[in-house]
């Protein structure tokens, strides 16, 4: 009998519990490594976009920083784009808050006028009360 084999690689990535988890299809595609820089300053400067590599030479370490790669930097303006939307959307809704207390305001001030300038009982009838 003759064995079947496939020269294609197997996923070994158990799709269905990633997906149900929330996780990307891919591992290696979002997370710690890919989106968070490569180092800190300690005095609390800005780290500078891009992938920083380190050499020795002569017992001396050198930085230097490569571009950006086009899969960063679509992931970048793609995070840029969705929180400018963010803060639209949120100054969208606070508007929408505002006005629909103003129209309740409006709409209660209102009822009370129209309760205010309703006939009144003269006469006998406001003696009963």
């Amino acid at each position: 009998a003759q064995r079947q084999f496939t020269l294609s690689a197997a996923r070994h990535i158990d799709q269905k519990w990633r997906a149900a988890k929330g996780l990307p299809e891919n591992p290696n595609a979002f997370g710690p490594l890919t989106n968070l820089p490569d180092y800190t300053y300690l005095d609390g400067r800005t780290t500078p976009l891009g992938v920083s590599i380190c050499c020795w030479i002569k017992y001396t370490i050198f930085f230097y920083y490569k571009p950006l790669q086009s899969n960063q930097k679509k992931r970048l303006l793609k995070q840029q784009e969705i929180a400018t939307k963010i803060v639209e959307l949120s100054s969208e809704l606070e508007f929408a808050k505002k006005r629909h207390a103003q129209l309740k305001a409006k709409a209660q001030a209102e009822r009370d006028r129209v309760m205010k300038n309703k006939l009144k009982p003269k006469g006998p009838l406001l003696l009963k009360k």
